[in-house]
């Protein structure tokens, strides 16, 4: 049982904590003390999961993790790993004796596997860098993976005349590279990512790709592993052109490469049936829209006839996998904020497994999480809802039944904010949007609240009834927390996406505001104490409140756009950004890309408005956020500017920054409320 300082402290400081007889309310540092389940391979005769239990580490101020297994039948858990290290991607080999992974736990990643009747480890690689999407070979004699290959940097000057010992300054850096930079990675090495077989009794890796291509994708085998296929982009444009992947098949003996589809579009997560006859893969045709449903593909290798499934859905599929009879393959996709299992058959209509994946975020209650189905049909997923993290869980006799319970020590004794969902109709055109409400602790309707509009980034994603260390700990301080999917969120069909496309931002603003008025006309929010933040499209959004209401008492801004113009000439992945979301470059349509800017109508902004962005973001950089917060200041607005020294787009990656990120929030607010 995990007893910490901050656990004591919450049980006995009945004077902040006490929520009900022998409950008390969460408290910032009992952050540290939560776990979560990943990245769940399951045993083919479906009778034991393993998994990744992550937890963090209030030394090292970062998350860590081993890997687990748990009984699909009693629950029992036993460790497979450990040591305060990172063990991931466990992945069984073929007649499941041995499992495969990589581990950090030399001071690098490497590729280790452990055998698992002796409990024999053994480290395999001596890599460079590292490794990724680990995958066996069907004779479980080698190990295919993904890894970063440098090239010699390029540099057409060489300035000579240095004497030997002189100190001069360190040489010019030239980039002459689409990509030069990316959000958590920093400036770029060149070089390009290929794939690798390594015996699975140690050795050398062989390069099995080659090419100025990236090749970082799931992979799958032929029934005799004489061929790998794998999704990549291999044209000549594919720099400028990111989308536009393929399907190939790799000769294991000659390594050839043939290309099986041609269209403009993403085609990716090749996967071959257990009988060797179907090809199976994702994608969709590229219309230059913000959004389009993945849908899935299945080819049969002997004729080349392709089928399509799934587009009576209307949702994005995001992962897939074969049904161990080949009839069938069991895809997932987010419904309403909610992750969802179901089974294709090959013939027949689509049959949903669960609705109950959980989501393996822990900041914010973003929509997500991880499945596997043995060979038997078995089926093991993370479980998580608005109380809890994820935990390992599969269906007995059709009901969901929980298999771990990782944070019962951490949160058994804490109470939570209650949260319900909220539908209401958009006041722009009676669009139907979907919304949650997080009650504080001990709510009472017949009392006043203050009310935080949350919103999440994207803009094209989805919340949903997760669990929430942020939104927790907001509700824990006495407010009421509102979380929305506003129009051109996903999980909602196509339609409702791509009414933002070319039109970002515009009437999810309405959206929004109509979900703040649903909960005034309640009668419990104090209407005097009405605060907005979001970060990233939450963080364009909540810029764009502030120019178009004063209704907020205040405000905070999280790694912004601001700019529309600036964001695409000096974001990472700006090639995307100019043809998906805009209808040209910025010097071609300057007047629609101010239109949209938030910087446009900094004249209109009265709310104190503080922003806060990582020092090292390339997603969102953080001159954004410095043009906003000039301009405010020009303005004469109480504003302020939170810089997160190190911190790259996701801004509460490490613990203590994420209790950072909220304490700043709710200082401000705080000290900011209308008289």
């Amino acid at each position: 049982m995990k007893i910490t300082k901050t656990l004591l402290a919450c049980l006995t400081l009945a004077a902040i904590g006490q929520a009900s007889a022998g409950q008390a309310i969460l408290q910032p540092e009992t952050i540290f003390d939560l776990e979560y389940a990943s990245q769940i391979e399951l045993r083919d005769d479906g009778k034991l999961a393993y998994f990744v239990r992550n937890r963090m580490d209030i030394k090292k101020d970062r998350k860590v993790g081993n890997i687990w297994s748990v009984d699909m039948a009693t629950g029992a858990m036993l460790p497979v790993t450990s040591g305060v290290h990172q063990d991931f991607a466990p992945t069984l080999s073929p007649d499941g004796t041995r499992l495969a992974f990589i581990s950090t736990r030399d001071g690098s990643a490497q590729v280790y596997v452990k055998w698992l009747a002796s409990g024999e480890v053994a480290k395999l690689s001596s890599l460079t860098q590292s490794p990724s999407r680990l995958h066996w070979t069907p004779d479980g004699n080698h190990l295919i993976f993904s890894m970063f290959v440098p090239k010699p940097a390029k540099s057409p000057v060489t300035v000579k005349g240095k004497p030997e010992g002189a100190d001069w300054a360190k040489p010019a850096v030239f980039i002459d590279d689409v990509y030069y930079r990316a959000d958590g990675e920093g400036y770029l090495e060149p070089g390009f990512t290929h794939l690798f077989k390594l015996n699975a009794l140690g050795g050398n890796a062989k390069q099995l790709t080659s090419g100025d291509f990236d090749h970082n994708g799931a992979v799958s085998f032929s029934q005799d592993g004489g061929t790998l296929y794998f999704s990549a982009n291999r044209h000549e444009n594919h720099r400028l052109k990111p989308t536009n992947s393929e399907v190939y098949a790799l000769d294991m003996q000659s390594l050839a490469i043939t290309p099986l589809t041609d269209r403009v579009g993403p085609d990716y997560y090749p996967a071959v049936s257990p009988d060797g006859r179907y090809l199976a893969y994702l994608g969709h045709d590229d219309k230059l829209t913000n959004y389009e449903n993945d849908l899935l593909y299945v080819r049969d290798l002997k004729s080349g006839a392709t089928q399509v499934f799934a587009q009576e859905l209307d949702r994005s599929l995001s992962s897939l996998k074969w049904a161990g009879n080949s009839k069938g393959v069991y895809v997932s996709y987010d419904s309403e904020g909610q992750t969802t299992l179901a089974l294709q058959p090959l013939k027949g209509r689509l049959e949903v497994i669960t609705k109950d994946i959980g989501s393996t975020a822990l900041g914010r209650p973003y929509s997500g999480g991880d499945f596997d189905v043995s060979e038997r049909g078995a089926v093991a997923f993370t479980l998580a809802d608005t109380n809890r993290p994820a935990d390992v869980a599969t269906l007995a006799r059709g009901e969901v039944k929980r298999l771990t319970q990782l944070n019962d020590d951490a949160l058994g004794d804490i109470e939570l904010g209650k949260v319900e969902s909220l539908w209401v109709k958009s006041s722009h055109d009676g669009l139907v949007v979907q919304g949650w409400v997080m009650y504080p602790p001990n709510f009472d309707a017949s009392k006043k609240y203050p009310l935080i509009l949350e919103i999440h980034g994207g803009p094209v994603a989805n919340y949903g009834p997760h669990f929430s260390a942020e939104l927790q700990l907001m509700a824990a301080r006495g407010y009421v927390v509102l979380y929305m999917n506003p129009r051109g969120s996903d999980s909602y069909g196509k339609d409702f996406a791509q009414t933002i496309h070319h039109n970002y931002p515009s009437n999810d603003f309405d959206d929004l505001m109509t979900g703040v008025d649903a909960l005034l006309a309640k009668g419990f929010i104090d209407n005097k104490r009405l605060f907005v933040t979001g970060g990233s499209g939450g963080g364009v959004l909540t810029s764009w409140i502030v120019g178009h209401t004063d209704r907020f008492a205040a405000a905070v801004v999280v790694k912004p756009v601001i700019n529309w113009y600036s964001f695409v000439l000096t974001a990472d992945y700006y090639p995307f950004f100019a043809d998906y979301w805009f209808p040209g470059k910025p010097w071609e349509h300057m007047e629609h890309y101010m239109k949209r800017s938030p910087i446009s109508y900094v004249g209109n902004v009265k709310t104190p408005t503080m922003l806060m962005t990582g020092e090292a973001d390339y997603r969102t950089p953080i001159s954004e956020t410095e043009q906003f917060y000039q301009a405010l200041k020009m303005q004469g607005v109480d504003t302020a500017m939170v810089r997160i020294p190190d911190a790259s787009h996701g801004i509460a990656a490490r613990p203590s920054n994420l209790l950072s990120k909220v304490e700043h929030i709710l200082w401000w607010f705080e000290n900011r409320a209308k008289k």
